[in-house]
């Protein structure tokens, strides 16, 4: 791989760079499919982009449907077909009383993050504003059947299904063009929300605001292509593309924004 690589991204995905290329290598020298954990769009354009000067190992992403953000990567030689059972996904339900109780994300994958688990085995969670489902990888799927019998004080079962049985998830997603006068983290985030950046940074210090599902802590760091920026309250933004300047020399964004 050429170091310019790194010139391209952040100084802190540099060990994702390097884990990104030993699968690509792996797949080269072996000539074998080789597959990845769970990655964030973020992370899948990463990978896109080294591919772009390969020649001979290509890659599929698959997190159980089109639409989900997280998605297992198949690096693999141009004599092999991909099949859906490679991304050994599983999709399981979570049953519970839905009549008399409700759950939420946070409240998920906070029991799942406590269960001993790393975020990068688990891929979306899904609802369709009554049930929930999850979409893990297949080798600790049973591992979590016996662990996970509560979320929160909510008593939980939980079954596998097969993907074909996955639901038909809420699309919060609202595409919007943006005008900002640079790619900050904390100026992005008070331009969508239309909120002060003394805002920002207090959301920021109070630990409010993940990059990529990681607590931000540099309310300077600039956002690159598919991030996504959580914001406790507010709720999410993916920068799609930058589209340009206006002639007063400002940034003109395509977004996606989630409002709570």
């Amino acid at each position: 791989m050429n170091s310019e690589v790194y010139q391209h991204f952040r100084a802190e995905e540099k060990p994702l760079i390097d884990s990104l290329n030993d699968y690509i290598n792996q797949a080269q020298n072996e000539y074998r499919p080789i597959l990845t954990h769970f990655l964030d769009p973020r992370q899948q354009h990463i990978a896109q982009f080294l591919l772009q000067a390969d020649d001979m190992i290509k890659v599929k992403a698959d997190g159980g449907f089109a639409q989900a953000e997280r998605k297992r990567l198949l690096f693999y030689p141009d004599y092999y077909e991909p099949q859906t059972k490679d991304f050994e996904l599983q999709l399981l339900e979570i049953n519970y009383p839905t009549k008399f109780v409700s759950l939420t994300h946070g409240q998920i994958l906070g029991t799942l993050a406590n269960s001993g688990l790393e975020r990068e085995v688990l891929g979306d969670i899904i609802t369709d504003s009554q049930r929930w489902q999850i979409i893990v990888q297949k080798n600790i799927s049973d591992y979590l059947l016996q662990q996970v019998k509560r979320i929160g004080k909510i008593n939980v079962n939980l079954e596998e299904k097969n993907l074909a049985e996955r639901l038909v998830p809420n699309n919060d997603w609202e595409l919007a063009t943006v005008f900002t006068s640079s790619l900050r983290i904390d100026t992005m985030i008070a331009t969508v929300y239309n909120i002060s950046r003394n805002r920002v940074k207090e959301l920021i210090n109070a630990k409010k605001v993940q990059l990529n599902w990681m607590v931000l802590t540099k309310p300077d760091t600039e956002l690159g292509a598919l991030d996504i920026v959580s914001v406790r309250g507010f709720g999410r933004i993916k920068l799609s593309a930058v589209l340009g300047r206006s002639k007063r020399g400002k940034l003109r964004c395509e977004v996606a924004v989630i409002r709570k």
